[in-house]
């Protein structure tokens, strides 16, 4: 492995940290940032009611602003932490890479719910940036407090 490949890996391991800070603590300008202009950002694997796709800036701060107008009634939770584990990144040419990433969120109620994401990036102007991030729910908890909380975002 050269310099320049263990560069990009945290660079990417970065962009990951930046983007599930962000997302956790609504800091909607610094979460739009982790996408490229044209960015995709898209559930698999869920129930048709959960589903969800944005593509562009303008699109995905556009849902998270709704995250932030609908705050008491989006899911309850006082509280919202994505813990990151095993990330497998994978580069395939200078300026792409690719990645499968495990998750777990939690909230007031311990473990809430769990999967992991499929990732493409792209290198511009020097900076990791998430192209198409997929989405895919493993598991959620009985008394998940997400359960109805990407319904109560769409517009």
């Amino acid at each position: 492995m050269t310099l320049d490949e263990l560069l990009a890996r945290e660079a990417i391991r970065d962009l990951m940290a930046r983007y599930t800070t962000a997302g956790d603590r609504l800091r909607i300008g610094e979460f739009v940032e982790c996408f490229t202009a044209d960015g995709v950002i898209e559930s698999e694997h869920v129930p048709e009611d959960r589903a969800f796709r944005y593509q562009g800036h303008d699109a995905i701060r556009a849902w998270q602003e709704r995250w932030l107008l609908k705050e008491g009634a989006i899911h309850g939770a006082t509280f919202v932490r994505h813990h990151l584990s095993t990330s497998r990144i994978e580069l395939i040419e200078p300026r792409t890479a690719q990645a499968r990433t495990y998750w777990v969120a939690w909230t007031d109620i311990g473990p809430d719910h769990a999967g992991y994401y499929l990732d493409r990036f792209e290198k511009i102007d020097g900076a990791w940036l998430i192209a198409h991030r997929r989405v895919r729910l493993d598991w959620e908890a009985e008394g998940s407090l997400f359960k109805s909380a990407i319904g109560n975002t769409k517009a």
